[in-house]
């Protein structure tokens, strides 16, 4: 038995905290520090990068982090292991090595790659793409540290592979020791996104007592994949078993949470506190990967522009039916996409100018630019004297601008070539999982048992009080999904959830999402209900197609619903 692995993430996102890579290597002892930096909408970014200099496609924060983070780590033992590789992980490597000798650093480097697949795309039926890159697993980390490196860059791999990269390398594991790394993958879906799991985005965030500056998570992951989520001494946020639990429910579907090198079965994750700012993993199953790997597929879907008008006072509805029929007739040619929003804000006797005002907005699509660039913009500017009265808006519109189309594809493993170049330039290709089982829906823990007050034939006394009383949440986006995880935190209370938010109520409660499928998964061990909203994003969080384009909120909105709730789960 090897002693546990001590593994650090400094980011969760292309434009986290700069100083959190210093932070992480200088406040306490550490074995990996990580880092994960692509999102959908980032690999669009990057991908727009690429277009204007063929050398670029990386994350260069994550190289500036380094002028000073290097030499830190290397002193310290600490290995580096980030996906800022990002569409050019060779690139990436070569710049980290003219870094490190600009500082007089000797530093092993290496990378993966393998994951872009643009060059075939049309071979492999993924269309015309901007991007298109396959989520490469943790097996080309694992053995890029086993060859001695002390920085590996990779490409588009899992969030989670970053962190199970170097716990597979550290412990020996072998490729079909799913429990271990179905352990590993649940550890690193919780600090992959950096203070998420320290009390960021925290549905009770009132309850924790310095949340000024979180710090960043780290989980020590077992031989047995079993872990310890926690942070580094005096530092912000806190680690409870919900702010873990929160992070567990982002961003996932049902029981089964897929990945390259293992699917990882959320229903048998176990939580326990072990200590102060410190949750243990445990029990966790896995199997094995699904045939097929996921494609992060994005393309330029046309260019978009938008203004909000700014309606106040009296007869707000009539001004918004008479700027929306002025601006509508003024357009020379009408785009192809044209929606309207009013956000109702204010109150009535308002005391001031702003809570006595609504906004409007004119979002509007083409592929042509020059339909939603000048011809929109003057268009809105030439109402400002002929309009309804108190005419303004926010800001003045600009020229369209380019947005991007996310979806998923598919190709089978076999069809990706997953190579890793070690620090001394060999390269090894990283032989596709043997043993794969086609990805089904797990098996339905069942309901449980109703609380006695609800299986009676009296109705039980009850409260109309917002659902956030008693229940958390925490939402995101998957492409033009939408995911909302709702836990509670006893039994008492899951009993109730589990029986009462159903689909038909979730759908009550946000109209959104009445005419688009909802699916419901629970997951007893978390007291946890997940809904999956097909199609609530559009196109993705680059078309911004909607007011919340990419979900976040979309929890805490459901957490201010009234509901009728027991008084004695009160």
């Amino acid at each position: 038995m090897t002693a546990p692995i001590r593994i650090g993430n400094a980011s969760g996102f292309y434009g986290d905290r700069f100083s959190a890579v210093h932070e992480m290597l200088t406040g306490g002892q550490l074995d990996v520090l990580t880092g994960d930096y692509l999102a959908e909408l980032t690999m669009l970014i990057l991908g727009r990068d690429r277009l204007k200099d063929a050398s670029l496609g990386y994350a260069r924060t994550f190289l500036k982090q380094l002028e000073t983070g290097l030499g830190e780590a290397l002193d310290r033992g600490v290995k580096i292991v980030s996906n800022a590789g990002g569409l050019n992980p060779a690139g990436l490597a070569t710049a980290i090595g003219e870094l490190a000798e600009r500082l007089g650093l000797q530093a092993k480097i290496a990378y993966v790659e393998g994951d872009d697949l643009l060059p075939r795309a049309a071979e492999l039926e993924l269309g015309q793409p901007l991007t298109a890159n396959a989520y490469l697993g943790a097996w080309g980390i694992a053995e890029a540290l086993q060859a001695g490196a002390d920085v590996v860059v990779t490409g588009r791999v899992t969030d989670a592979s970053v962190i199970v990269g170097p716990a597979a390398a550290h412990h020996g594991w072998k490729r079909t020791q799913y429990d271990e790394l179905a352990g590993a993958v649940a550890a690193g879906h919780v600090i992959e996104c950096g203070c998420q799991a320290t009390g960021g985005n925290y549905a009770f965030f009132g309850e924790i007592r310095d949340l000024g500056r979180p710090g960043f998570p780290i989980a020590e992951i077992h031989a047995d994949g079993s872990s310890v989520i926690t942070k580094h001494d005096n530092t912000g946020g806190a680690v409870t078993i919900d702010t873990v639990k929160a992070q567990l429910l982002y961003e996932i579907s049902g029981a089964r949470y897929a990945g390259p090198d293992v699917t990882t079965r959320l229903d048998t994750i176990e939580l326990s506190d072990d200590g102060p700012d410190r949750v243990r993993i445990d029990a966790v199953r896995g199997e094995a990967p699904p045939p097929t790997y996921k494609v992060s597929l994005n393309s330029i879907g046309g260019f978009r522009n938008e203004v909000t008008f700014v309606l106040t006072g009296l007869q707000l509805e009539e001004k918004a039916e008479l700027v929306k029929a002025q601006l509508e007739r003024a357009l020379t040619k009408r785009p192809a996409e044209l929606s309207w929003t009013l956000a109702w804000t204010e109150k009535p006797n308002a005391e001031s100018e702003e809570e006595a005002s609504v906004f409007l907005r004119c979002a509007v699509k083409d592929p042509d630019p020059k339909v939603v660039g000048r011809g929109f913009s003057s268009a809105a500017v030439e109402l400002a004297l002929s309009s309804y009265p108190g005419f303004h808006a926010v800001a003045p519109p600009g020229d369209g601008s380019p947005y991007g189309v996310f979806r998923a594809g598919y190709v089978d493993i076999h069809e990706v070539e997953h190579v890793v170049v070690r620090p001394d330039g060999t390269r090894s290709i990283i032989e596709p999982a043997a043993e794969t089982q086609a990805l089904t829906p797990a098996e339905d823990a069942g309901l449980p048992i109703p609380l006695p007050s609800l299986a009676s034939t009296g109705r039980p006394r009850t409260r109309e009080v917002p659902l956030g009383r008693i229940a958390g949440a925490r939402s995101g986006d998957k492409g033009g999904d939408a995911n909302v995880g709702v836990w509670v935190r006893d039994e008492k209370a899951w009993r109730w959830l589990a029986h009462t938010l159903t689909v038909e109520l979730f759908q009550e409660l946000l109209p959104e999402t009445r005419e688009l499928t909802v699916t419901r998964y629970l997951l007893p061990n978390l007291w946890a209900v997940n809904f999956v909203v097909e199609g609530l994003l559009g196109e993705g969080v680059a078309a911004q197609a909607r007011f919340d384009p990419q979900a976040k909120a979309v929890g805490e909105w459901l957490r201010s619903r009234y509901v009728d709730i027991p008084e004695m789960l009160l």
